[in-house]
Order: structure tokens, then C-alpha cells, then sequence
């Protein structure tokens, strides 16, 4: 058996591909189901029940997506452009350290002011902390995989040192937890009697913004270019370096949106526990959509979902909620599989 390129690919096969895949990837765990006894389609349906089945269901699947959304499109445009960016959850710290320092009575705006300053500081949070990684990258050559994935420690710890001390608030009873953001500072939610907030909107437009601009700016173009040719991008005149630096900033930048919303928008206070992995689920979600931005946006829901309805499903039969960790991983496996294959077909001699 040997790979051969497919000399033409047509758009419905890359449209159904990670549709089948994510079907293949169900069959697959499903297996894992069987094994504990219990009925497949009965696990399934709860699950799907759990996160879609209602109007309380769905506005926390949409709430759970906010955060991932963000951080899958921090993902994709980084590795759009062969930056592989694996620091979005000391990132997202350092957005939602910077809207409590920012929202918690330094500055007292109007909302229709005060919620953009904290977006506006959360992305230049996000933005900065990726300055280092990047100079490493660019004069010493060092790979930004290693960088990016240390910060993320090193970040966690400061926030660690200053809910600790600096930055606890007083009225919590020792717990460690910062200062609770100011009315004018919390995201409005968007459904009533729901926790959906402002930021899941943010999101998508988000979504569509990267996407527009990818598509249809020359810095998307130099993005691309960088990413599937760099010593021809570099040929055209493209300067390899600054096109980094612009997308380590826009990457960063969404990831500390994602810090802000769950800040701001869903928690209300800054606390250690802020993010049980976004920033590290933001990959997956990256790759599920292709690195696409629009895709971003369903596979974000998708995981979502899964996560959430697997908290369903695990407490109406006899199934661990961990099985959605597994869901995910096979989901991610057999989509790039997919993928490779709509490049590629496979040829027996």
C-alpha cells in the first residue's frame, strides 16, 4: 500500500470528510460504552440530550463553546502562519489577569466603555506575553513549542503568587480568589434565566473577522504564504519575522479575549481554577476545523457539547464522564486522518 497525491479535490469531499470522521470516531468509542455494559444508543441519546436537548442544555453547551472558541481560533491563526503556539492557557490568564486588575475599581466607565477597555486589555495582555517567544524564535532560533508551553507554568504560578497575596480579596474568607469585577465591567447576559453571555457573540465575530481577514487582506495573504512556503514567501519579499510577530500578537490577543470572557462574563472573579484546560482544548479545536475560522466556530460547539453532555450522560447510566476526554482525542485523530486522505488516496499494488 503507498499514498499517491489526488491530482483534484473536490469541495464536497473535503466538506463530508471530517463529517465521516467524526462519525468513525463515534463508532470507535463506542466500543468503550459496550464495555461497561450499557446501551450504546442510550448513552449516546443522553449525551445528546444533555447538550442540546433543551433551552438549559444548549445555552450551557453555546456557554462552554465561548472560551473554546476563542482559543481554537488563537490555534488556528497561529499555526496558520507555522507558529505553533502552544501557551493559550497562560495567555488566557494573562487576559483575565488584566481585566480584574483593570475591572475590579481602577477604572469606573459606562459598560458600553468599560467592556471594551477590559477587551482592549485582555488582548494586549494576551499579545505581550508572546513577545518573548517570539524574539527566541527569530534571533535564537529557539522553538516556540518549548517556550510557549513553559510560559504557561511560569504564568500560572504568578497568578498562583498574587491570588496568594497581592491581589486576594479580603471579604473571601481566605480563599484565594481576587476581587469580584464591577457591574460595570460584567458582560450582559444574552438569554435570560441562562448563564450565556456577551462573550459567546465576541466570539463569532471573532470568528468572522480572522476570516475576513485571511481571506481577503494582504496580511492574510502573507500569513498563508508564510505558512505553506516560507523561503518563497520569503522570495515575494515577505519579512518572515514580522509576519510572526503580527500573528503571535492577533493569537495571543484571542486568547486573552477567552481569559476576559470567562472573567468578566461567566465567573465574575479571577481564581486558579479559572480554565480547566481551554487553552489546551483550543488545539483540538483548531485542528478539527482545519484551522478554518468559520470552522472554529462549529467544532467549538461540538466539543462543547460532548463535554457537557457527557456530564449527562454519566449521571443517568453507569458510564464516567471521562469517556468524553477520549471522544475528543479519537474525534481529533480521525479528522486529521481525514484530512490527509482528501490530499491523498491510498493504492494497493
Amino acid at each position: 500500500m503507498r499514498l499517491e497525491p489526488r491530482e483534484s479535490v473536490s469541495f464536497w469531499l473535503v466538506l463530508l470528510a471530517p463529517v465521516g470522521a467524526i462519525g468513525v470516531a463515534l463508532v470507535l468509542t463506542s466500543g468503550l460504552i459496550m464495555w461497561t455494559g450499557e446501551s450504546v444508543f442510550e448513552a449516546y441519546g443522553h449525551l445528546l440530550k444533555g447538550a442540546f436537548g433543551s433551552r438549559f442544555a444548549l445555552t450551557e453547551t453555546l456557554t462552554r463553546a465561548t472560551p473554546l472558541m476563542l482559543t481554537g481560533l488563537a490555534a488556528a491563526v497561529a499555526f496558520r502562519a507555522r507558529f505553533w503556539n502552544i501557551g493559550a492557557e497562560g495567555q488566557l490568564y494573562c487576559g483575565a489577569l488584566a481585566a480584574t486588575y483593570l475591572g475590579t475599581g481602577l477604572v469606573t466607565l459606562h459598560p458600553t466603555l468599560m467592556i471594551p477597555l477590559l477587551f482592549v486589555g485582555g488582548a494586549l495582555a494576551g499579545g505581550v506575553v508572546l513577545l518573548l517567544p517570539v524574539y527566541l524564535k527569530s534571533k535564537l532560533s529557539v522553538d516556540e513549542v518549548v517556550t510557549t508551553l513553559l510560559l504557561n507554568f511560569i504564568i500560572l504560578l504568578f497568578v498562583n503568587y498574587l491570588l496568594e497575596g497581592p491581589l486576594r480579596d479580603p471579604m473571601s474568607m481566605g480563599w484565594p480568589q481576587a476581587a469580584a469585577i464591577i457591574d460595570e465591567g460584567v458582560l450582559p447576559r444574552i438569554m435570560e434565566k441562562s448563564r450565556l453571555h456577551l462573550g459567546f457573540i465576541i466570539g463569532v465575530i471573532s470568528a468572522v473577522m480572522v476570516w475576513f481577514v485571511m481571506r481577503f487582506t494582504i496580511w492574510g495573504y502573507e500569513i498563508r504564504a508564510v505558512g505553506h512556503n516560507p523561503s518563497a514567501a520569503t522570495f515575494a519579499g515577505i519579512s518572515i519575522n514580522l509576519t510572526v510577530l503580527r500573528v503571535a500578537l492577533i493569537s495571543g490577543g484571542l486568547a486573552g479575549f477567552a481569559g476576559v470572557t470567562e472573567v468578566a462574563g461567566l465567573k465574575g472573579y479571577l481564581t486558579l481554577d479559572l480554565s480547566p484546560g481551554f487553552g489546551y482544548a483550543g488545539i483540538a479545536v483548531a485542528m478539527l476545523a482545519n484551522l478554518h475560522p468559520l470552522g472554529v466556530i462549529a467544532s467549538a460547539i461540538f466539543l462543547a457539547g460532548i463535554y457537557v453532555g457527557a456530564d449527562s450522560m454519566s449521571r443517568a447510566v453507569n458510564i464516567p464522564n471521562y469517556i468524553a476526554d477520549v471522544m475528543v482525542a479519537v474525534s481529533v485523530l480521525a479528522v486529521l486522518v481525514s484530512l490527509m486522505l482528501t490530499q491523498y488516496r491510498v493504492r494497493v499494488r
